[in-house]
C-alpha cells in the first residue's frame, strides 16, 4: 500500500506531474539538511515539516508533506 494515498496527494496539488515535482524538489532539500547535519551545518535547508520517524526516507517524508497540504508551490512562467 502507497502511503500517503495518491488522491490525498491530489487534494493539494493541480496534477500527478506537479505532485511529482513538488515532492521530488521537497525531497532532495530533506535529504540535503540531514546531509548538512552529518556535516556540522545547521540552517542552510529546512528540516522535514512532519514526524521523522526511523525507517522514513526523504521522499516519503516529502510526500507526507504534500498530502498535509504544508508545502505550497506556485507555477513560474
Amino acid at each position: 500500500m502507497i502511503k500517503p494515498r495518491v488522491d490525498h496527494l491530489l487534494e493539494n496539488t493541480d496534477s500527478h506531474y506537479a505532485a511529482v515535482v513538488v515532492a521530488a524538489r521537497r525531497a532532495r532539500q530533506i535529504n540535503s539538511y540531514y546531509q548538512s547535519l552529518n556535516e556540522g551545518g545547521y540552517g542552510d535547508y529546512p528540516p522535514p515539516m512532519v514526524p521523522a520517524e526511523p525507517g522514513k526516507g526523504p521522499l516519503t517524508l516529502a510526500l507526507e508533506e504534500v498530502a498535509e497540504g504544508k508545502l505550497k508551490y506556485e507555477y513560474r512562467g
